[in-house]
C-alpha cells in the first residue's frame, strides 16, 4: 500500500553528519534514494548504520548537512513525513495488553487506512501471523514479534520504508520471505533504505550498498562489487 506521491518521493542526503558530544557517529556522506530503489547500509554494530537511518526517518537531525524527503527537510514532526515514511526499528516495542490484530488496528486508525480489515487480514497472512491474531505479545516468539513489527509497517501507506536490521530474530525461511517482500516493495515503487549484517539479503534486494565503519564510508557501489572489495565474496 503506497501513499500517493506522483513520482515525487525522494530521499536526498547531502554531506550529513552526526556528532554526540565529542564522538563523531557519522562522518559527512551523500545519499540519493528514488522510488523503486533500495540502498543497503552494511557494517557491524557501531558503524553508523542506525544513526544514518534515524536521520533519514527524521528521528534525529544531522549535526551538519541537509536531509530532504520529497524536497522538504526530514522531520518526524512533519505530518507529510509521518504519513509517507514507515520505519521498522531494531528493537521490539509493543503494548503488552494489545493483541497482534489490535496493534495493526491502531496503526490503520492512526493513518486513516481504507478497508482496514481487509488490509490487516492480508498482512497477517503474508507475515504468517493469522493464527496469532488474538495473541498478546508476551506469548509470541522473538521471530513472531519481528514479523509483527514488519506487519505494522506494511499495513499503512508508505513511499519510503526504513528498516534497521529487519532480519534479526528471523529464521532462514522468514529471511527468504523478507527478501521477497522487499523486492515486491521496490516493484510497487516504494523506496527502501535497509541496514543489515547479512550480505545475502543486501545482494538479493539492494541496487546500491554503502559499507560503513566507525561512521565512515569504506566502500560504495553495487552490492556484489562492495562485497568483493570487503573480501566477503571471492
Amino acid at each position: 500500500m503506497r501513499a500517493t506521491n506522483n513520482g515525487s518521493a525522494l530521499l536526498r542526503l547531502r554531506k550529513v553528519s552526526r556528532t554526540y558530544g565529542q564522538r563523531r557517529a557519522l562522518h559527512p556522506l551523500d545519499l540519493d534514494l528514488a522510488a523503486g530503489q533500495c540502498v543497503a547500509l552494511y557494517g557491524q554494530n557501531g558503524s553508523g548504520k542506525s544513526t544514518l537511518l534515524r536521520i533519514a526517518a527524521g528521528r534525529d537531525a544531522p549535526t551538519s548537512g541537509d536531509a530532504l524527503f520529497a524536497g522538504r527537510p526530514v522531520s518526524e514532526d512533519d505530518p507529510e513525513v509521518r504519513a509517507r515514511v514507515a520505519v521498522v526499528g531494531d528493537t521490539v516495542a509493543c503494548y503488552p495488553d494489545l493483541t497482534v490484530r489490535e496493534h495493526l488496528e491502531l496503526v490503520t486508525v492512526a493513518h486513516a487506512v481504507d478497508d482496514a480489515d481487509a488490509w490487516i487480514d492480508q498482512v497477517l497472512a503474508d507475515r504468517r501471523l493469522s493464527d496469532h491474531a488474538r495473541a498478546l505479545p508476551g506469548s509470541l516468539s522473538s521471530g513472531q514479534l519481528q514479523s509483527l513489527l514488519l506487519a505494522a509497517a506494511l499495513v499503512r501507506p508508505r513511499d519510503l520504508l526504513v528498516l534497521d536490521e529487519p532480519e534479526q530474530r528471523l529464521d532462514p525461511a522468514a529471511r527468504r520471505r523478507l527478501a521477497d517482500l522487499l523486492i515486491a516493495e521496490k516493484a510497487d515503487g516504494v523506496a527502501v533504505l535497509l541496514a543489515t549484517h547479512q550480505p545475502d539479503l543486501a545482494e538479493a534486494v539492494a541496487d546500491r550498498m554503502i559499507a560503513l565503519d566507525d561512521g565512515e564510508v569504506i566502500a560504495d557501489g553495487p552490492p556484489a562489487a562492495v562485497l568483493r572489495e570487503l573480501g566477503v565474496r571471492g
